[in-house]
């Protein structure tokens, strides 16, 4: 499962669009991985950041606001998006691997 968190320093990015720093972690079934890595973007790009989540094969995206557009490609392309979450970066992506990460969680 590969998991990416949207960046604003160590906490999630208020919007997706605005983006320019991302994490991106992956585990295996047993909850092991390789250390997260942080990829930084060329500039705030949402199409960009769709691009990237396709090409990175990625499961599940964790984010501040998203504009409903991008939700819904998103969703269409059997990507698991837990929007309006607002805190540390750290504690979210640990929530989200746990399953316990919903929509609008102030964490």
């Amino acid at each position: 499962m590969k998991i990416l968190v949207t960046l604003t320093a160590d906490q999630i990015a208020p919007r997706f669009d605005l983006c320019t720093e991302v994490l991106i972690a992956q585990f295996n079934d047993d909850r092991t991985g390789p250390e997260p890595r942080t990829v930084l973007l060329p500039g705030p790009s949402a199409d960009e950041l769709c691009s990237l989540i396709l090409k990175e094969g990625i499961d599940i995206v964790v984010c501040g606001g998203i504009e409903d557009s991008f939700f819904q490609y998103l969703i269409w392309k059997k990507v698991r998006v837990i929007d309006r979450v607002i805190g540390p970066s750290a504690k979210a992506l640990q929530l989200a691997l746990e399953e316990g990460l919903r929509a609008g969680a102030v964490i």
